[in-house]
């Protein structure tokens, strides 16, 4: 913000290696005015998660892990977590994993704070 409470406009105008100004968005900005781009954005997000259902999106997650399967291997996603654990352990220590299984799988994830 400038001074006084003006803002400062930002000129959407890109010049071109030939030296003049390419009008990019300006067309559309001009027909359909300045927040056209927050409207059509806020149609998207939440309302089509209203319109088409949590169910939809957890297919297309479905769709793209069976997908991530075929393209690297189930023993890529094994590997994976095989370090996750071995990191773990070197974090917390061989007896992290001892508590847990004291508690019954009722044990509350922690923050690490190094």
């Amino acid at each position: 913000m400038l001074s006084g409470g003006e803002e400062e406009l930002i000129s959407t105008a890109k010049v071109e290696e030939g030296g003049g100004v390419s009008k990019r968005g300006n067309t559309v900005r001009d027909k359909y005015g300045d927040d056209y781009f927050r409207r059509i954005g806020k149609k998207g997000g939440n309302a089509l998660k209203d319109k088409r259902g949590s169910e939809y999106y957890r297919s297309i997650a479905q769709k793209g892990g069976r997908a991530n399967v075929v393209k690297y291997g189930p023993g890529h996603f094994s590997e994976m977590g095989k370090k996750g654990g071995n990191t773990t352990r070197e974090r917390r220590g061989s007896d992290f994993y001892k508590q847990i299984g004291k508690m019954g799988g009722s044990v509350k994830k922690q923050k690490n704070i190094e």
